[in-house]
């Protein structure tokens, strides 16, 4: 049990309350109230929980904190009035847990391509030189050996303070993070003292949500406006926006780049579909992952460890045997010589990476041929582009389902085919079963061919009018390739 002054101290609060209250728990979820917890009331993007108080005030709730009282809850009870309750959740979490983040060094990524592979990478090179470290990412949650489940990029802040509770508890030094825009626009990460921050990239991405490219754009960069000047803020200079990220940070500023002086400059000396030779800050060496996208992404790694004081000819050996992010450019061969990639990439800019890195190092003597979709209840602008790129830059092109979720994958596909010019049309077929798809791209290929299974990566599911199925593209690939091949 905690006192309610001590999970609202520094919380800036209207009126008065009884400090002396002792709380069993906080929860946003009236589902999981019990006697002596405090609810928080939200108001998310279609469900209000203020009309939920009620229901949490009959199951002994100690105290409501919430933005206005609904007409039929009890007149005389604890109710603490805010004017945002997201905004102060992050900091009440925070409270509670005894402020997890200040005694763990906590690193947020955010950008929107490479964020899974980034934290990846620094969890595994810092868990390879012997420290206990944790990992909150998209593919999943980690704390030392511990794998749990993920279900957000970046967890509520009720739950993303329990983890960091739980990792200062088993002497986790280190916290590796994804930071999605969503979470930054949620406050979801409010409260929390980051000791650094690395930007990737922005491209076209998540404007469902956003609306605009300068919504999106000014969530990411208000991550680096709330970084303390404790903190870092490492940013990729070649990015046009990169810059924009350090415009208002009090944090310490890097860049880094494969084109133009930085603090950390590196540069792809030779490449192929199984890794690359990589020179950074004039020390090569050979790295187990692919392309020009991955090149940024090790620097980004190679950059952060650096400024936390790890020596380079250590980070460069350590990094060299470190392996990436579950279906982020993961390679299968069938046994009569085809050649797969299962990449996550879900954004234009992250499939024409993707399909450039292939295109640059093949022969051209095999046929590239590319599956895609693109998820359902999600930004519809991107599928024309993402279309495009893929009968552009692939020699063939299944269109087929990723997460229909609520709507109908064939007016999906038919949303991609409006992006394609008339002179690749030729090039693409449409098969709306994802496992058909892969089964047939699978017949039709012959040794030296690649199959670019795009969009899931490391997902096991398929969501189809919000039912989860099991599947995985690289068991379904497996699959074929040993009854077809």
């Amino acid at each position: 049990m905690i006192k309610l002054s001590n999970i609202l101290n520094n919380i800036d609060l209207m009126g008065s309350y009884d400090s002396n209250i002792s709380i069993n728990s906080i929860i946003s979820d009236n589902r999981l109230a019990n006697e002596n917890d405090l609810f928080i009331a939200l108001r998310g993007v279609e469900i209000d929980s203020h009309t939920f108080i009620k229901d949490a005030i009959s199951k002994k709730v100690a105290v409501v904190i919430c933005e206005y009282i609904p007409a039929d809850c009890p007149v005389n009870f604890n109710y603490i009035i805010v004017k945002d309750t997201r905004k102060i959740l992050g900091q009440v979490a925070s409270n509670y847990y005894d402020n997890p983040s200040t005694k763990i060094k906590l690193i947020g990524i955010t950008g929107t391509n490479g964020k899974t592979t980034i934290a990846t990478l620094l969890r595994n090179l810092y868990k390879n030189l012997g420290y206990k470290t944790a990992l909150i990412s998209t593919i999943q949650n980690q704390i030392g050996d511990t794998i749990l489940p993920s279900t957000h990029t970046t967890p509520d802040p009720i739950t993303l303070n329990s983890l960091l509770a739980t990792m200062v508890e088993q002497n986790c030094e280190y916290c590796f993070m994804e930071v999605s825009s969503h979470a930054v626009d949620q406050n979801r990460i409010g409260g929390l003292t980051f000791t650094g921050g690395i930007f990737t990239n922005i491209t076209h991405d998540h404007l469902d949500y956003h609306h605009t490219f300068d919504n999106y754009l000014a969530a990411k960069k208000s991550f680096f406006d709330h970084l303390p000047p404790t903190a870092f803020a490492l940013t990729n200079k070649d990015d046009k926006n990169g810059s924009v990220m350090l415009q208002n940070t009090k944090a310490s500023k890097y860049t880094y780049s494969l084109k133009s002086i930085s603090d950390f400059k590196g540069k792809i000396i030779e490449h192929d579909l199984e890794g690359l030779l990589f020179e950074i800050d004039k020390t090569q060496a050979w790295y187990g992952l692919s392309g020009e996208f991955n090149a940024y992404n090790l620097l980004a790694a190679y950059g952060a460890a650096f400024i936390m004081g790890l020596d380079s000819e250590t980070i460069i050996k350590t990094l060299s045997k470190t392996k990436g992010a579950k279906g982020r450019f993961e390679i299968v061969r069938s046994e009569s010589g085809i050649l797969g990639v299962i990449d996550y990439a879900h954004t234009p800019d992250a499939l024409k990476n993707v399909l450039e890195t292939i295109n640059k190092v093949r022969s051209r003597n095999e046929t590239l041929i590319t599956i895609i979709g693109c998820g359902g209840d999600r930004d519809r602008e991107k599928r024309p582009i993402m279309g495009d790129y893929a009968s552009q830059l692939s020699d063939r092109v299944i269109f087929t389902s990723d997460n229909p979720r609520t709507e109908n994958p064939e007016l999906i596909i038919e949303e991609m085919r409006n992006g394609v010019k008339a002179q690749n049309f030729k090039k693409i077929l449409k098969i709306t079963n994802r496992e058909e798809a892969i089964h047939v791209a699978v017949s039709q290929a012959k040794k030296g061919d690649i199959i670019l299974l795009a969009g899931k990566g490391h997902e096991n599911y398929q969501d189809t009018n919000g039912v989860k199925s099991h599947f995985d593209d690289l068991e379904k690939l497996k699959h074929a390739f040993e009854t077809i091949n």
